[in-house]
């Protein structure tokens, strides 16, 4: 019968990569946007060591 395939399709995969490129292109997205949402994900994913009094901020240093 019919099969349906969860996920992205090539074509969508290749219009978010464009749309990447062009917003890092026009500013906005930049490294510090890139170091805040890591962070944010590092803190999302690993709540229970930031409960513990660990920082996951993710510095230039």
């Amino acid at each position: 019968m019919f099969r349906y395939r969860s996920g992205i399709s090539l074509i969508g995969l290749i219009y978010i990569i464009i749309g990447v490129f062009v917003a890092w292109d026009r500013d906005y997205i930049d490294v510090e946007l890139l170091r805040r949402v890591g962070s944010a994900l590092l803190a999302i994913f690993l709540w229970f060591l930031v409960l513990l009094g660990i920082d996951m901020h993710i510095d230039a240093d």
